[in-house]
């Protein structure tokens, strides 16, 4: 998937903020304090060592010695066959802080993140330079709690149990809300980081630094908690760490995914729940010449699964998805195969469509066993939400990107799917996803984005994000009026919530 965000003429699926947010004028002060000084380092030219150190001395591929399935597929390019919902957010921050504090206190994000600016570029090559597999992630594990505790955070390593995962917290004053924010840091096999999450890891790192520099310059309590979230490709990782608890002290989280589209574009788009099958169908071998009636063909219950499946796809909606492939197998020709294996995935807009529609596609499995004569076996993966972004937090980071940075905020939706939609469904969330130069063809998932993922200007877009997700989360921290709506949305369930809208009419350009 490596569309564009938005059309050849940037009209669909992307307006001006003006357009999209109708913020009326903001009166209410913020009752912080006046800033004390904060370090402000002066922060020199990167180092050109880094972009450019030959390919040939990265390594650019690596092989898992074990098998690894890789299901989320989170690309987070939008499809042209998914196009944007225009109609507005609710009106909030109409009653919020004043411009003139809340601008301040982007000063202070922009200083502290200009500060960190030559170490995080140096972080995410490193990651991005060492690529790690789903639950494997040492190398960055390590780097990336080295660096929190060097900046003041306490770190918990090898959080929940998970070897892998990790946690960062830094708490000023007494009382306050809690912030959370996700660093991703597994890549892909054999392409790398093919799906950024090198920016995404340095990301999380900045925002939680700036937010941090945020509260004591102006005397917020409050606590922020980074999350170093393992083996999203595939592994549910923040849907394991949910379930152990690891968010269970955090008021709102929030995160960003580059993918590709014009420069300085911004979705805050939904994306398709997902689950994951592994069928498997046990036979008898026999010699397929001499006595083929003694044997049970597995690889046929397989492929009558197989066409079922097919056969499903035309009458299941347009905005759904099936696509799956039978395992290899060294069996010899003239076996009967008495085993044989597939794997599936199954999306839909929403979690409680993607239940229907899975029970639609084991129907097909169950009778393909019936109908040869095999047994059948059917593992679940953890199932992946569908992403509920929240309004008001949508609409105050389109606010400080916008206005800031001038960038371009769009709603379309994705056909790819993120362990980071449980997330949303247990507390308030956002995860914009942000465009990053990449080349014709060169969509996430792609030997050539892991390159795109390396380079200056991708690491600037993933700073002047990171910059209106610290704004955002410090107002979460300081503002309890617009916490208040937060929560508001959140509770409203899908009323608060960007929906994800499909077009019947670009049903031929689904992939299946």
């Amino acid at each position: 998937m490596s569309h564009k965000m938005l059309d050849d003429h940037n009209k669909v699926g992307c307006l001006s903020l003006k357009r999209l947010f109708r913020l009326p004028p903001i009166g209410r002060s913020l009752s912080i304090r006046s800033p004390t000084k904060i370090d402000q380092r002066n922060s020199s030219e990167e180092s050109e060592d880094h972009d450019k150190q030959p390919s040939s001395d990265r390594p650019s591929t690596f092989v898992n010695s074990e098998p690894v399935h890789f299901e989320s597929c989170c690309d987070f390019s939008a499809r042209r066959s998914l196009p944007s919902s225009v109609d507005p957010p609710p009106k909030y921050l109409d009653s919020s802080t004043s411009v003139q504090s809340m601008s301040t206190v982007m000063s202070v994000i922009e200083s502290t993140m200009q500060a960190l600016d030559n170490d995080l570029r140096a972080l995410s090559l490193q990651i991005h330079d060492h690529p790690e597999l789903m639950f494997e992630e040492r190398y960055a594990h390590d780097l990336l709690c080295d660096f929190m505790e060097r900046h003041g955070f306490a770190v918990t390593r090898h959080y929940l149990g998970l070897e892998t995962a990790w946690r960062a917290e830094f708490t000023h004053g007494k009382g306050g809300r809690t912030l959370g924010i996700n660093s991703e840091m597994d890549a892909l096999p054999v392409i790398g980081h093919a799906c950024g999450h090198n920016l995404i890891a340095v990301s999380g790192v900045g925002v939680a630094i700036a937010v941090k520099s945020a509260l004591q310059t102006y005397d917020v309590p409050g606590t922020v908690v980074l999350l170093g979230t393992p083996g999203e490709e595939g592994g549910a990782g923040k849907a394991v760490m949910l379930e152990r608890g690891g968010y269970r002290d955090i008021d709102v989280c929030l995160m960003c995914h580059p993918a590709t589209g014009p420069a300085g574009s911004v979705s805050l788009g939904s994306c398709l729940a997902m689950q994951s099958l592994e069928a498997e169908f046990f036979g008898r071998s026999a010699h397929a010449g001499n006595a083929p009636w003694d044997g049970t063909n597995a690889l046929d219950a397989a492929f009558l699964a197989y066409s079922s499946i097919s056969v499903l796809r035309q009458q299941i909606k347009p905005d759904h998805r099936i696509h799956g492939v039978i395992q290899g197998s060294k069996s010899a020709v003239n076996v009967i195969p008495d085993y044989a294996g597939m794997r599936w995935l199954v999306r839909a807009p929403t979690k409680d469509q993607l239940s229907v529609l899975v029970e639609r596609v084991k129907a097909c499995f169950e009778g393909a066993a019936l109908a040869t004569s095999c047994r059948f076996k059917l593992t679940e993966g953890i199932p992946y939400h569908d992403l509920r972004q929240n309004n008001v937090l949508a609409a105050c980071f389109s606010h400080a990107v916008s206005n800031s940075f001038g960038m371009n905020i769009g709603q379309r939706g994705f056909g790819a799917s993120t362990d980071f939609g449980n997330v949303s469904y247990a507390l308030p969330s956002l995860h914009p996803s942000f465009a990053i130069p990449t080349v014709a063809n060169g969509g996430n998932h792609t030997p050539a984005f892991a390159e795109s993922a390396r380079s200056t200007d991708a690491h600037k877009a993933t700073m002047t994000v990171s910059k209106g997700l610290a704004w955002t989360g410090f107002r979460v921290i300081a503002d309890d009026e617009l916490f208040q709506q937060v929560r508001g949305a959140y509770e409203s369930g899908p009323a608060g919530v960007q929906q994800l809208i499909l077009s019947d009419s670009d049903t031929h350009q689904t992939e299946l």
